[in-house]
């Protein structure tokens, strides 16, 4: 029975969290489901946010549970899309990217650099590293400085890779 227990957490999801995380659109308990085992895998809510970003082949056979994640959870992509580059990856889901710009200064007749640091929420359907540069859009507040959502992201091509200035 103990193995059982564990074959049902890995086919229902990712179970790593103290209470028990499943997508609230399906429903677990069905016996005739729990019976088959082919057919248990079949069960998962996925989504298109639209704009043109299609949903990550990960969303779809992947077993994660993320309620906060634009093509498995409950969260509509709406407002703003944005794009930089990441600088960090240390918090659990979520990101830190740089968004460069130049501002102008009329006295000078010149530009200057600037930029502006920006939290997001990382869906475990991406594999993000520091340098990859990533597309995200704007949600509902996440949390109290999480307001993007990741949509997209390219990885760093090279050991330099491209830089805007």
């Amino acid at each position: 029975s103990f193995f059982l227990s564990v074959k049902m957490s890995t086919a229902v999801g990712d179970q790593v969290e103290k209470a028990f995380q499943k997508q609230p659109t399906i429903f677990v308990g069905n016996k005739r489901l729990l019976a088959k085992k082919a057919g248990a895998k079949g069960l998962r809510f996925y989504k298109s946010v639209g704009l043109g970003f299609k949903t990550p082949k990960d969303a779809i056979e992947g077993t994660y549970i993320d309620k906060k994640c634009p093509f498995t959870g409950n969260v509509s992509i709406r407002g703003k899309i944005l794009g930089g580059v990441v600088i960090s990856t240390k918090m659990k889901r979520t990101i830190v990217i740089r968004r460069d710009y130049l501002h102008y200064i009329r006295k000078y007749t010149r530009y200057e650099k600037r930029h502006k640091n920006l939290s997001a929420h990382a869906s475990p359907c991406f594999k993000i590293k520091e340098g990859d540069s990533v597309t995200v859009g704007q949600c509902r507040p996440l949390s109290k400085t999480v307001r993007f959502n990741t949509l997209a992201v390219v990885s760093q091509l090279g050991a330099k890779g491209f830089s805007k200035f």
